[in-house]
């Protein structure tokens, strides 16, 4: 039996154009925040305004720092330092009883030399090549 496996699904869709629907909404956002200001603030305060949103929205739209969408990486970068760390691999040895092994002074080993006499060399060549 032959399946359809789904390829490519960490791939947004594109909606309209080149824009994915987050891209759209974002840009979206900044048009409707854009058109409240220039209705509401004098030209001169709405520029350096302006300017921001369109930063931060199109940085929010376009920018994607360790190929993931800047919200995410700057949420990970909020629970990094909120959340308590907690590190699996320190050891503390306050609840653990500690064993310190007593090396016992080593015996010295006497080795015996063999001796080996020219009747015992030719015996053992004998055997060699008798194969």
């Amino acid at each position: 039996m032959l399946f359809n496996v789904p390829q490519f699904i960490d791939i947004e869709d594109k909606i309209v154009g080149p824009l994915t629907a987050k891209q759209l909404g974002w840009l979206g956002i900044a048009g409707v925040l854009l058109l409240i200001f220039w209705s509401t603030l004098v030209f001169s305060t709405f520029l350096p305004v302006a300017v921001i949103i369109v930063g931060i929205f199109g940085a929010l739209a376009f920018y994607r720092p360790y190929n993931q969408p800047l919200l995410n990486f700057l949420m990970s970068g909020v629970n990094f330092f909120m959340k308590p760390k907690v590190y699996v691999w320190k050891r503390y040895y306050d609840n653990m009883k500690v064993a310190k092994k007593i090396q016992k002074p080593k015996e010295e080993i006497i080795v015996k030399r063999k001796v080996l006499d020219n009747d015992k060399i030719k015996e053992l060549t004998e055997r060699l090549n008798q194969k």
